[in-house]
């Protein structure tokens, strides 16, 4: 695009921001917040933003504006509280108001539609989704039973890295113990592992982590001005999400034929699929659980510890 082009989109969508009505309470009363310093028409305070000292700019902020302060960022509300009772008043006495989680374009597309746990909103849902999870998956009898492979799994590490010091070769033991945490989540989620050198599994799971990252660090415009959203789709981000949503569907399908071949191998006999697909099948929740429920679960347990994982080896 064009210079003159971006200057004139920017006056455009500028004029549109100005010319819209404030946003006003269902009984008509324009919305009250707390005191916070003034921002920029569209930007909001995001000029003030600086994750390298963030602590300390909110800190010198509140002195200013005081314990509650309000700021805004992109369109999107922000409250921050620097006091210890004011915090207190918020997350124990009022709990429920602060309890939901804002819904967002990617999330919410890679979560099928919010049916995990992390990305679910505060609702009736969640709450039978969280019990179902902390009674049938995370019990401690199955948090036991997965002890001979997080055993399993400590001795292979000691071995490759006795074998290096034996060889005198040098070892990194951040990348190592990085790959012991993902190779357990996969062990225990899936019932196999993603770390042959060179295998093309491996370099597929490694891909999809890839393609993940570069999701989850785009910004939708559509997340904070819903009427702007053909901008994402101009820019080619909704067709690069349904492309990264396809690739993780197909590769969640995958493991879900594995898990219910009568030939799978015995290590995915336990794992958090194979509880998955039991209580799928057993319908005695009120909750019925279809298979976007349990691609949605699988992406929890195991894509985004992954991904996390694979971000610090970066």
């Amino acid at each position: 695009m064009s210079i003159p082009f971006l200057i004139a989109l920017s006056l455009i969508i500028l004029v549109f921001l100005l010319a819209r009505p404030r946003r006003k309470s269902p009984a008509g009363r324009k919305l009250r917040r707390p005191p916070g310093p003034p921002g920029l028409p569209f930007f909001g305070n995001l000029l003030q933003y600086n994750p390298s000292n963030l602590h300390l700019r909110l800190a010198k902020l509140s002195d200013k504006y005081g314990p509650l302060m309000s700021m805004t960022l992109i369109g999107k509300p922000v409250i921050v509280i620097s006091s210890a009772r004011v915090a207190k008043e918020a997350l124990k006495h009022n709990d429920l108001a602060f309890s939901s989680r804002p819904s967002f374009i990617c999330t919410r597309k890679l979560s099928y539609n919010n049916r995990d746990i992390v990305n679910s909103p505060y609702t009736e849902y969640w709450r039978e989704m969280r019990k179902m999870v902390v009674l049938r998956l995370f019990t401690p009898k199955q948090v036991n039973s997965f002890r001979p492979a997080l055993e399993e799994e400590m001795a292979r590490m000691v071995k490759e890295i006795s074998g290096r010091a034996k060889a005198q070769q040098p070892i990194n033991i951040n990348e190592t113990t990085l790959s012991l945490s993902s190779s357990m989540i996969c062990g225990f989620a899936l019932g196999k592992r993603y770390d042959e050198e060179g295998g093309s599994e491996k370099k597929r799971f490694d891909r999809l982590l890839l393609q993940l990252q570069e999701l989850a660090l785009q910004i939708f415009i559509g997340d904070y001005f819903p009427w702007m959203g053909w901008i994402d789709k101009l820019c080619g981000r909704v067709s690069r999400l349904e492309k990264g949503f396809k690739d993780l569907d197909s590769f969640y399908e995958e493991l879900i034929a594995e898990h219910v071949s009568p030939n799978r191998p015995e290590s995915m006999n336990g794992d958090i699929l194979d509880l998955l697909i039991q209580l799928r099948e057993d319908r005695s929740s009120s909750v019925q659980i279809d298979w976007d429920h349990i691609k949605a679960v699988l992406m929890v347990c195991v894509i985004v510890p992954s991904h996390i994982i694979y971000r610090r080896s970066i």
